[in-house]
């Protein structure tokens, strides 16, 4: 896996993938920048939301669950003191769907937690808190 980030100028960023996306990340105007992108903790808090909910509505669809919306909810906290490292991180799920197991989304939830998030993973051995949590919602 490859990326590339080249500076643009003041504290503005552009971030490309090895698959050939893009993004634009930017500092607040009291670091210098104009607030135009996502800071880049929040890329990661995104990518960390990303990684597990591509796992939990994966392991849904093998599963034969009829699936309709899966949201991932992140509240991270973060150190006082520089580096300001993530401490804490919470992620809830909000899975939409017919007929819905709830033990069968517990089940995603905890397998992508303890097993297929690569990224939850890696912060939980940096020393990174996490607890998830879910809802199931039934659809009309």
């Amino acid at each position: 896996m490859k990326a590339r980030v080249q500076w643009v100028g003041e504290a503005m960023f552009l971030g490309e993938s090895g698959s050939g996306h893009a993004v634009l990340m930017d500092g607040p105007p009291e670091l210098g920048g104009r607030n135009l992108g996502v800071r880049p903790m929040e890329m990661l808090l995104l990518g960390l939301g990303g990684c597990a909910s591509f796992d939990v509505v994966s392991i849904l669809k093998k599963s034969r669950q009829q699936v309709i919306s899966c949201e991932a909810q992140l509240e991270a906290e973060r150190a006082e003191v520089v580096p300001k490292v993530f401490s804490q991180i919470r992620l809830h799920f909000v899975v939409k769907g017919r007929g819905l197991a709830p033990a069968q989304v517990a089940r995603a939830v905890q397998l992508s937690a303890e097993k297929y998030c690569s990224a939850g993973v890696m912060l939980e051995r940096a020393g990174v808190l996490l607890s998830h949590s879910h809802e199931v919602i039934e659809a009309e």
